[in-house]
């Protein structure tokens, strides 16, 4: 501790005295110096203070100076609330095309929420919202508003004009929150393959976006993983041709007053799917919730190209020859039985319209003429076990592994009990109902070389391996033979089919329409189909037209068969579509000498 000097010290007063001096003027004097000390000290410690407090005021100026500064710099936004949990991702992958055109991709819009314990006039804010969205009921608002809530979503998304209009009110508990939605630019185009998306979670400032149908719900992962960066999902869809099928499908489905129509092009060597249409289509921007009818067929959500299971008509007949051909119980020329009626048991089949093709027809005219007798005669000869295999092998039993979400609750409708009598009827295509994109893949698998398709919609990348073989080169090359005989001689019954050129073969099938009852067949209803094929020679595409109840009216009676309904529409795709395609067409030369060529072994 520090020594304390006394102000009276005792030697320097006892030598004043000796002096004669005053002692008191020691003592003051030294109380003065004391003061002096003491005031110094404290001086010299308030100016530390100061010092240190002036400086902890330039530091909190900088610090707001230069907060100010990065504020004045940056983009405003709406302050977000701190929330705790996993965070809501809105951002979603395009879809594209084959050729990288847009098919789905997003944009950003707003929401519409109010916080009415805000609100300074909530009256006249519900009266301007319901003049700005006449969907929204003035009374119900304004009980809203004037209640004990403290938050109410208003409208999940706006368009810009109406945030506009909303912001003109200036009611400061009216307040947005921006958000992406999905957008699909071609509006109805494609609208069954794409599907549609719905908002899953939502907050104030954003809402997750999740697939709801189509290939947006059976991809949802992959277009929701940010892992994937800014990568598309590629599909095997060409958006012109897409235009081109919907466009002239649209076109023959009016004229032949059908109330719905599908159709399905197919890459013969690949499974990818390059058109896709199904009619009555819908918009996906707009996707309708609800469907009032009581016949699902008739819901716009339907895909007929992929859900409808029809029975396909004649269009089976060349599974049966194909599969005569690859046993070797018949060749093109083997004479078959055609008499009719083919008798099994108390049941009779004849020919379509009473036809009788006389004693015996080859297996080539069999397809040509469509012979339902000859059909069966060659079916009975397979066997219930062999056919069975045999439309296995060709995705007859399976739903289509296509990557679309309803795809897999579409199933074939097999017969309860395969017995003879349905191996006899499913050989002429009655019996069994698959989707037309079932009948698109059999047809690729048979007609391209005879190997095993699986149909897709992405994209293939690189090199695509060959299937298992489910008949040999010469069957399948026989087999298209025999479908060019059908659109090319004058016995066949798809002429129309014939576009100059391009060497089209096909089969064509008519079935009549089940009553609803499931008991027995409507008698002025079919659904038609034609199974298309081309270039022949070298098969690239295969094309399937579905029309449901189309009959044409310029003769003197309807006509309601896929000779006169499907035929022509399906014709008309291939010249439309070819050229977009990069199909060149060949100059064909007729038969010389009346010989026809049926094989180059």
């Amino acid at each position: 501790m520090p020594i304390r000097t006394p102000l009276r010290p005792l030697a320097r007063i006892l030598k004043a005295r000796q002096k004669g001096e005053n002692p008191d003027t020691i003592e003051r004097e030294n109380l003065r110096l004391r003061h002096e000390d003491i005031r110094d000290k404290s001086r010299l410690r308030a100016e530390g203070r100061l010092l240190l407090l002036g400086l902890g005021f330039v530091s909190g100026f900088m610090v707001v100076g230069l907060r100010m500064g990065q504020v004045a710099a940056t983009v405003p936004e709406e302050p977000r609330a701190v929330t705790s949990g996993t965070p809501i991702l809105a951002q979603r992958a395009d879809i594209v095309d084959r050729n990288g055109r847009i098919l789905a991709t997003n944009r950003t819009t707003h929401s519409l929420y109010a916080q009415p314990h805000q609100m300074i006039d909530p009256v006249n804010a519900a009266r301007q919202l319901a003049r700005i969205f006449p969907d929204l009921d003035e009374e119900r608002l304004i009980k809203d508003f004037t209640g004990t809530r403290k938050f109410l979503w208003i409208k999940k998304k706006i368009a810009p004009e109406q945030q506009q209009a909303v912001h003109d009110i200036g009611e400061p508990g009216l307040l947005f929150g921006p958000r992406e939605e999905r957008l699909y630019p071609n509006g109805k185009l494609a609208a069954h393959i794409l599907g549609g998306t719905k908002f899953g979670r939502e907050g104030v400032m954003s809402a997750e976006i999740v697939g709801q149908s189509g290939i947006e719900r059976f991809r949802d992962d992959y277009l929701r993983d940010p892992a994937n960066g800014d990568a598309p999902l590629q599909l095997s869809l060409d958006l012109t041709v897409q235009s081109t099928v919907r466009e002239v499908l649209y076109g023959g489905m009016r004229m032949l007053d059908a109330k719905g129509a599908a159709a399905v092009m197919m890459d013969a060597h690949t499974g990818e799917i390059i058109s896709l249409v199904s009619l009555p289509d819908f918009d996906p921007n707009s996707r309708p919730e609800y469907f009032t009818g009581n016949n699902p067929a008739d819901n716009p959500r339907f895909n007929r190209a992929v859900q409808g299971v029809y029975e396909l008509g004649s269009t089976f007949k060349i599974f049966a020859a194909a599969q005569a051909m690859e046993l070797g119980i018949a060749n093109p020329s083997t004479p078959i039985p055609a008499t009719p009626p083919f008798r099994w048991g108390k049941h009779r089949i004849g020919e379509f319209e009473g036809h009788n093709y006389g004693p015996t027809l080859s297996l080539r005219d069999m397809i040509v003429k469509s012979s339902n007798v000859a059909t069966a005669h060659v079916a009975q000869q397979i066997g219930v076990t062999r056919q069975q295999e045999f439309l296995k092998s060709l995705g007859f039993f399976d739903p289509t592994p296509v990557e679309l979400s309803e795809a897999a609750g579409a199933k074939p409708l097999l017969p309860p009990k395969w017995s003879e009598l349905s191996t006899l009827t499913i050989s002429f295509g009655h019996g069994l109902s698959a989707s037309p994109l079932h009948l698109a893949a059999a047809y690729s698998s048979l007609l391209n070389g005879g190997t095993h398709v699986t149909p897709t919609l992405l994209k293939a990348q690189g090199f695509v391996p060959k299937g298992p073989r489910v008949v040999r080169e010469e069957v399948s090359e026989a087999s298209r033979e025999m479908l060019r005989a059908v659109v090319f001689e004058p016995e066949g019954t798809a002429n129309f089919a014939e576009v100059p050129g391009y060497r089209v073969g096909g089969k064509t099938g008519t079935a009549d329409k089940p009553l609803e009852n499931g008991r027995g067949y409507y008698k002025d209803k079919t659904i038609t189909t034609f199974a298309s094929v081309y270039p022949v020679d070298d098969p690239k595409y295969v094309l399937i037209v579905a029309l449901d109840e189309a009959v044409e009216t310029t003769g003197p009676i309807p006509r309601r068969t896929a000779g006169w309904t499907a035929v022509p529409v399906a014709a008309e795709i291939i010249r439309r579509t070819s050229p977009l395609l990069g199909l060149r067409p060949e100059i064909e030369t007729a038969a010389q000498g009346g010989v026809t060529l049926t094989s180059t072994r």
